[in-house]
């Protein structure tokens, strides 16, 4: 006879496609061998703000509930993009806004509620809270989802090929109308520390450049070859660069000194001044298309993908 179990399943960090199919593998899963499952929701919120959901944050998952929406896009349960339970903001007594450590707290609540483990479906960012939190006695599995394809020792995380198979559509789209306008396509996608998605997307439509974060890029090559394919009569080009990308110039003079207005904002904040500040989103792209028009005398115009790759519904693979 095998001990009847209770173990938790949530969402750490933001959505990607396929993550409805993650939880009703899990729950499939659980079934067969008889153990209860209940869905954390928005991350550990569910357990540290129960007050805040009319069902206290834990929803029971059962087979019948779940069969049917693993084709589905977002999450069931919320996602946590920001919720880390050792750093949890609060208003003091004093009006003033604090950071706390609810760690010890999260870990009762668990007991209190007879779960005996968690399944965590996170990202690079939420693995470390994770390990600090099994380091402290949470029995926990974390399940690998990255639409950029960025946490190591994993060849495929969930998300990337939904992610991957939209992007590769939108290129196709942005060449067609970069030839018919004769334009030169600079298009921008997610990326910040792993350019798999650039780059995996990039070869798909035969782009005529692809510039990654893993290796610095020298604009005046790009435009070199671009100029040369359209000597031989091509009219138009399509260039895909990863929001982490830069330049090799950029690289040989980064320091660590961070600039007064950066200082003055979130930790979230980039190291770019100006309208990219917080969010860096378009700013590579825009850079990129304004360098490319001006050393190919060809008009060129930028376009952000963003997080619209994370988007609709998961493909074959990630269910």
């Amino acid at each position: 006879m095998q001990a009847s179990r209770c173990i938790a399943i949530n969402i750490g960090g933001g959505f990607v496609p396929g993550l409805n199919a993650v939880i009703t593998g899990a729950v499939l899963a659980a079934s067969e061998l008889g153990w209860e499952v209940v869905g954390i929701r928005d991350g550990f919120d569910g357990l540290l703000f129960p007050d805040r959901y009319p069902d206290g944050g834990l929803v029971k998952l059962t087979r019948g509930m779940l069969e049917h929406v693993s084709s589905t896009g977002g999450s069931i349960l919320g996602t946590a993009a920001h919720t880390d339970p050792f750093h949890v903001r609060i208003i003091n007594a004093d009006n003033i806004v604090e950071e706390v450590d609810r760690s010890d707290e999260l870990l009762g609540r668990l007991r209190e509620h007879g779960i005996d483990g968690v399944i965590s479906v996170c990202g690079m960012r939420a693995l470390s809270i994770l390990f600090k939190l099994h380091r402290k006695g949470l029995n926990t599995i974390c399940v690998p989802k990255s639409v950029e394809n960025d946490i190591a020792a994993t060849q495929l995380s969930f998300g990337f090929n939904s992610a991957l198979s939209f992007a590769t559509e939108m290129l196709d789209r942005v060449r067609q109308a970069a030839e018919s306008a004769r334009k030169v396509g600079v298009v921008e996608v997610l990326g910040e520390h792993s350019g798999w998605l650039a780059l995996q997307a990039g070869m798909a439509v035969c782009a005529d450049a692809v510039l990654i974060p893993e290796i610095p890029y020298d604009v005046t090559r790009v435009a070199a070859r671009l100029r040369a394919r359209m000597q031989r009569g091509r009219k138009s080009a399509l260039v895909v660069v990863a929001e982490g990308a830069l330049p090799a110039a950029a690289m040989q003079t980064e320091t660590n000194a961070v600039d007064s207005m950066r200082a003055s904002l979130s930790p979230g904040a980039t190291g770019h001044t100006g309208a990219h500040v917080i969010d860096r989103s378009g700013h590579v792209a825009e850079a990129v298309a304004l360098q490319l028009q001006r050393l190919t005398d060809h008009e060129t115009y930028p376009l952000v993908l963003g997080g619209l790759v994370k988007g609709g519904h998961p493909t074959a693979v990630d269910r």
